[in-house]
């Protein structure tokens, strides 16, 4: 693998500013959040500036409430010649919770494109390879 990220999670708190009208962290930021993870597992998976190009299967399972706990996780499943497909799962918990409480809030695949940071053209990224029974799955 070269030391190149397949794998990682961002861990923050749901704040005020997220909040809906029900009281609930509205859909538009936990988008925002699977954006952002992807984009960064992209670029540390590529090596290279990554743009969005699909958001597949998003589901809203759970809410996000304010002061959760949250955590969105981004692990590379499939790579092409330039493309790179990623399983993108929001989970949220109270802070003082079990990590085992957390709910599986938001799930989706998200893929990215690799591109040059001149002409803005797709660049190959390395390939991925599951190493296990469990990143066959």
């Amino acid at each position: 693998m070269g030391g190149r990220q397949h794998q990682l999670e961002f861990r923050f708190l749901a704040e005020p500013t997220d909040v809906n009208y029900g009281g609930k962290v509205h859909g538009g930021a936990v988008m925002k959040w699977i954006d952002q993870a992807g984009y960064a597992a992209a670029v540390g998976w590529s090596g290279h500036y990554s743009v969005t190009v699909a958001v597949g299967g998003i589901r809203f399972l759970a809410p996000v409430r304010i002061g959760d706990l949250v955590t969105v996780s981004a692990r590379l499943v499939h790579t092409g010649t330039s493309s790179m497909q990623f399983v993108v799962e929001v989970r949220a918990r109270e802070p003082v919770a079990d990590a085992a409480q957390a709910r599986l809030c938001t799930q989706c695949v998200i893929v990215f494109v690799a591109l040059d940071g001149v002409e803005g053209r797709p660049v190959p990224v390395p390939a991925w390879t599951p190493r296990d029974d469990a990143e066959h799955r």
